[in-house]
């Protein structure tokens, strides 16, 4: 998807700074598209017809970023849907890339999001560069490095430099690297072997006083993260100091609230097109790692659901002195 990025109209940035508390406070409720300051569209993408649907697709393409995504209500939830969306970005493409071939190979063959959108300056229009060569290495695997660059089927692509893009262990991998040690030594990667369980995405049972991050079980990294981590550590300051102006040395999620926990984020992902793909969302980049869809689409919800937990004495948590 397009980013648009350039320089701000100082204009624009005048009127966010004119109220910039409410505008922080609308932030913090994240009552838009995917983290941006386009609103949602609460239609059906069979709601209306061709000229209004491509008009609402081009308006978000034009704005650029991830809130294309919002362009309708239906398109993480309809298979249908999102392949109208698909073959948009698929006009997109043929009218950008000059080379036919170059660009059926740039065609997405997924669902529309259900990979982690990529934001971009002018991306299908470097395929156009007389110095830029696309290779399939599904269709022909990378053969050999040499001196000079890469061999992939008998032809040698001259660089000056590789970038190894290979993925990364999301939203599990930063916690496991540390030897993390809950009740009687029990490690955390022991914990999570069949894949990672919390309460709220804030406490795991067995763990007392770990709190979490934006961890999996949370809406984390399908929301504008600083945002949602922002949320997470005022919740968790407002949580110590009530555990500490209440005298209690321990906080630990129960089993019974973590177990709903998971249920109820699982059968959230169930209803969209999310697990449909092989992505980092699921682990799925990580050979060996347990595929289970790690974050919680929804935020405004999940954090009316953290005040209320905080606001219940914690409910789900145990606490004791």
């Amino acid at each position: 998807m397009p980013a648009h990025n350039g320089p701000l109209d100082p204009e624009f940035v005048a009127d966010i700074k004119s109220d910039y508390r409410n505008f922080r406070a609308q932030n913090s409720l994240q009552q838009v598209a995917f983290g941006s300051r386009t609103p949602a569209n609460d239609v059906s993408v069979f709601a209306i017809d061709d000229d209004a649907r491509n008009k609402e697709f081009e308006a978000r393409w034009d704005r650029g970023g991830f809130q294309f995504l919002g362009a309708f209500n239906d398109l993480l939830f309809d298979k249908n849907a999102n392949n109208v969306a698909a073959e948009f970005v698929r006009q997109k493409i043929r009218a950008t890339v000059k080379n036919p071939e170059v660009a059926d190979r740039l065609m997405p063959t997924t669902v529309i999001g259900c990979k982690r959108l990529c934001l971009d300056t002018n991306y299908f229009e470097t395929y156009n560069r007389d110095n830029v060569t696309l290779v399939d290495v599904s269709q022909q695997p990378i053969e050999a490095i040499t001196p000079e660059g890469i061999s992939v089927d008998g032809t040698v692509y001259e660089v000056d430099a590789i970038v190894f893009a290979t993925g990364f262990d999301a939203m599990t991998g930063a916690l496991l690297s540390i030897d993390i040690r809950g009740r009687d030594g029990v490690p955390l990667r022991e914990a999570w072997e069949a894949g990672p369980r919390t309460y709220l995405g804030l406490g795991v049972v067995g763990f007392p006083n770990l709190f979490t991050v934006s961890g999996p079980g949370s809406p984390s990294v399908l929301t504008n993260m600083i945002v949602s981590i922002e949320q997470h550590v005022n919740w968790i300051t407002d949580c110590i100091e009530y555990v500490r102006d209440n005298d209690y040395a321990t906080i630990e999620a129960t089993q019974d609230a973590q177990d709903m926990w998971v249920d109820y984020v699982n059968a959230v992902a169930g209803f969209t097109l999310y697990p449909q793909c092989n992505s980092w969302y699921l682990g799925a980049n990580v050979p060996g790692k347990p595929r289970v869809f790690m974050p919680l689409p929804g935020f405004p919800a999940y954090a009316e659901k953290c005040n209320d937990v905080a606001a219940k004495g914690y409910e789900g948590f145990a606490l004791a002195r």
